[in-house]
């Protein structure tokens, strides 16, 4: 679930966004993680204890998509590899990332529990990433993105796949996502009527030679 919407102009290597507090994605494309120094967050396993920061930063960052605490607890549970929080030295939480193996064809529907995760995934999905716009341009963005092209080609997976909503869409397809077409209309309609389910192959963040290709 991503709630970027572009402004429609780009200029010097960034997208300006309608909402200052999305900026965070546009800057993976320009700015690697620095390269030395104390790094001012980073990320590592989300525990039980971080659901609250967690859960408050969702409802900020995506108002448009609310969903349980249950809900993103549930995740973590499923899925300890695919989520991780973004912690500061004195142990704030900036941001999360959430993620699990799933179907592409029945993505979850919006605030929707799992159950239980699928025997037989074809793809890594992006339930959710948020981070704190203090701390974006800082390389963040772009480790989380590696992180989850990693689980996809350790689970064996070849896709990674996401729910653009709040008019993201036409950010992901410049990352290079394409919608996917027989995802039920039901389940799209769930994160509201600009939604769309998009997929992209995994290796989009790592090239032949261990490198970011974008």
């Amino acid at each position: 679930m991503f709630s970027i919407l572009p402004a429609g102009r780009y200029d010097n290597g960034l997208f300006y966004l309608k909402y200052p507090y999305l900026e965070w994605i546009f800057p993976i494309m320009y700015h690697p993680a620095p390269a030395s120094g104390s790094p001012s967050a980073s990320w590592a396993p989300m525990q039980p204890g971080h659901l609250p920061a967690v859960a408050a930063l969702a409802a900020r960052m995506h108002p448009g998509c609310p969903e349980r605490a249950e809900v993103l607890d549930e995740r973590r549970s499923l899925c300890p590899a695919g989520c991780q929080v973004l912690v500061k030295p004195d142990g704030q939480v900036r941001g999360y990332m959430l993620s699990h193996p799933w179907r592409m064809a029945h993505p979850p529907a919006l605030d929707t529990l799992l159950g239980r995760l699928p025997a037989r995934p074809d793809c890594w999905y992006l339930h959710d990433i948020a981070i704190d716009p203090a701390l974006r341009g800082q390389g963040h963005a772009h480790a989380a993105l590696r992180h989850l092209g990693a689980q996809a080609r350790l689970h064996g997976v070849k896709w990674l796949a996401l729910m653009a909503a709040e008019g993201a869409r036409a950010l992901w397809a410049h990352l290079g996502f394409a919608p996917i077409p027989e995802v039920p209309a039901a389940i799209t309609a769930s994160y509201g009527a600009d939604a769309c389910p998009m997929r992209r192959a995994a290796d989009i963040f790592q090239n032949n030679k261990g490198r970011e290709t974008f």
